[in-house]
Order: C-alpha cells, then structure tokens, then sequence
C-alpha cells in the first residue's frame, strides 16, 4: 500500500499548485491523476490576469505562454464596446499546467496519470478521532493510505460526490472552437449577446499566429454548438478556419472542446476531516465571466499551507481545517453581489443593454467615484426603466469581477 501525507486528486492548477506547495511545505506528497497527460483535455479559456501572477509569485516560462494581452474589451448587442484594461496573459493552458505539476515533482511531489479515485474512507481512533484515508481506485498505485487529501478534481468534485457532502453547484456548458486567421489588437473579446449564448456570453480570445480561442458559455447546454456555430457564421469569423489545437493528437476532425463549469459560488462545505476542497471542486469560479484559473490556484496554495500546519500540529479534524475557509471567505469577491448582478444582468433585453453600456465610459477600469455618480445621472435621464430591473446591482458585478477581485 502506498502512503504520504497528502494526497492530491487532480493535476489542474488547483492540483498542481497545492501539490507544489505541500511538498515545499516537506510534506511527502501524492497527486493522481484520471487523465493519461496533464492538462489534456483543455475545459478553459486559457487567460491569467498579471495580478494573478504576481499574487501567486509566477515565473511563467515562455512557452506556456500563448499571448500577452492588454485587457478585456465587453461588447454589447448593439456594437457599443467598452475597455477593461488589465493586463494579462493567454496560456497554452496545457503546457501551463504540465509545467506547475513538473514544479511540484521537482520539489519532491509524485505524479501518478491515469489514476482514478472510487473510494474514499475516513479512518478513526479508538476516542473517534480522525486518523487518516484509505483510498482506493483504478491504477496501479492504489490502495493510499494518507494524513490528509486535497481534492482539486474539477467541477464534478470526486469527494463531494464520493463522500455524499451534500452540497450541489449549479454549472454552465462552455464549449470554444481554435481558429485561425484571426486578427487581434491584444484584447480579449467578451459579447454579451443573449441571441447567441442566452445566459452567458461568447469570446474570441486571441493567441500567437492569427490563432484564437472562439467560444461561448451558456445555461442552454444541449443547444451551445448550434449558437456557436451560429455566431461564427453571423461575424467577421465566417470562413475562418477550425483547427485542432497544438494538445491534440494529428488524424483527429476538428471539433470543439471544453466542459461544465461551476456558476453558483462555492460550495456550502468546502473542509472536512482531513479534507479540503479547491478550485472548480469547490466551486471557486468567478461567477460572472467564470473565471477559474486565478482562484484554484489560490486556494491550492492555501488549502496546501492550512494541511501543513495541522499536521504540524497534530490535528487534521474538521475544526482545524477552518483557517482556509475563513482566509478565501475573506479574500474572495462578494459572490452574493456578483450573482444579483448576474441575475440581473440576463433581465435585460438587447436594447437595454445597449442603452446601459452607452452610459459608460469607454475605460471601465478607472472610474472615480464620481464618473460612478455621473453614470448613474446618465442612466436616470436616458433610461429610467434601467433602475427598475437592477442595473446598479450589474455594474456592481461587473466591478466585482476585475482582476483584484479574481475575476481572471
């Protein structure tokens, strides 16, 4: 049987960070995989804020890198568009992610592909104190036998699911196309067009050689290729080219790729006994534009700290694990705010979303609380049924899902 302190499940950034962490911290440290590569299948838009970067103390190697980008650009029904300069990056998310799990290994870490968790069983003494896990599952490193586990296994979350937590997330269905012949100017391109991702928008995110990244998120998930596909055909995009994206193997029809990502905020339990939840598993998206990267990151970082500590101590219960809620319940955005301002923002019809963004300065990065104040004049006079259906609440999320707040 094997054993280590931690184990990790998932090699994505959540995994990948807590697992570079945890070994840092000389915690002898576990990370399976379910996949054959990390970071294959790509489920992301692929961006990372230079906040983010710095707030992580990254040295992004070049080659991860896809392109160096100015800032989000928010175009609205009517062709109104507005800047949010922070810059950023697009990453080659898999070469990203491979490159935080090498990290990890070279810190001591073992990485274990195409291991997937079944099973998970908490151990206790004799007085009905955590002990430790046995956890089982296909590959040939199972049985594990481990002090503590970080679960970053995505939205689908394997010890919410295993361990029946009861708590439920609510997702969306994001799917993207890689394109080529794309031109950009350094921004990411976000449309908030209810005719073509009702309850979500559509993105072109640019990246080297013309490539970009062109996809969307939706509520309506049966229907996103056929309102991708749609929105393609409908812009400048119509005959440009699809492509497979460098992580695919050669000989495969280009199709498009992506996953289900948590919308809700996070999960209402994110620790237990010997346990903490991160990233996607936990909920932590951004819940406007679903923004992920940033917060599992995080909170790998975190989770993977607060687990050193109680071994440390001696104590892996339940009640010892609370440092990390209480540190992302005090570093996180206000997700109720940004979920009203959500609900809200989807209230709105074409017109009066257009009519809202004409009301905003063309730089939404550095309003004065005074350019606020005078927004809110603007929209009283040119469209007072504005007030009516909660557009303070959507600017408010709009603010609420800068960088500084882990919006990306």
């Amino acid at each position: 049987m094997a054993t280590c302190d931690v184990l990790i499940i998932g090699a994505g950034p959540g995994g990948g960070s807590a697992a570079l962490h945890a070994a840092r911290a000389g915690l002898s440290t576990m990370i399976v995989e379910a996949d054959p590569e990390v970071g294959v299948p790509v489920h992301c838009g692929e961006c990372l804020s230079q906040l983010a970067i710095d707030n992580l103390d990254l040295d992004l190697p070049e080659n991860v890198v896809a392109l160096e980008c100015k800032g989000i650009r928010v175009i609205f029904p009517d062709g109104t568009a507005k800047l949010l300069t922070e810059k950023g990056y697009v990453l080659e998310k898999h070469l990203f992610e491979q490159w935080l799990a090498d990290e990890a290994v070279k810190e001591g870490a073992s990485l274990h592909l195409s291991h997937r968790v079944t099973s998970m069983e908490r151990v206790y003494n004799s007085e009905n104190e955590f002990s430790n896990w046995k956890i089982d599952g296909r590959g040939i490193e199972f049985p594990i036998e481990c002090k503590a586990v970080i679960d970053a296994s995505g939205v689908s979350g394997a010890a919410s699911k295993l361990l029946d937590m009861k708590t439920e997330v609510e997702v969306i269905a994001g799917f993207q196309y890689e394109m080529t012949d794309v031109p950009n100017d350094g921004y990411l391109d976000f449309y908030l067009w209810p005719k073509y991702s009702p309850h979500g928008y559509v993105w072109m995110i640019p990246k080297k050689g013309e490539r970009a990244n062109v996809g969307l998120v939706t509520t309506d998930k049966k229907g996103a290729i056929k309102y991708l596909d749609q929105f393609v055909e409908d812009t400048y995009l119509k005959g440009k080219v699809i492509q497979n994206p460098m992580w695919r193997k050669p000989g495969i029809k280009p199709r498009p790729f992506g996953g289900t990502i948590p919308i809700s905020g996070p999960r209402e339990i994110t620790t237990g006994d010997g346990l903490i939840l991160v990233g996607d598993a936990a909920g932590f998206t951004s819940p406007l534009f679903e923004g992920g990267s940033h917060l599992a990151l995080w909170s790998g970082r975190a989770a993977a700290k607060t687990i050193a500590t109680a071994i440390g101590a001696g104590d892996l219960s339940d009640d010892a694990l609370q440092p990390y809620v209480r540190a992302w319940k005090r570093r996180f955005p206000p997700y109720d705010k940004i979920l009203k301002g959500k609900t809200s923002l989807y209230d709105l019809s074409d017109d009066q979303l257009s009519s809202m963004a004409r009301c905003l300065p063309k730089e939404l990065g550095s309003m004065t609380p005074l350019d606020k104040v005078w927004i809110g004049i603007k929209i009283l006079f040119r469209n007072p049924l504005l007030y009516t259906k909660g557009v303070i609440s959507v600017l408010l999320s709009f603010g609420y899902s800068r960088a500084k707040h882990f919006g990306w």
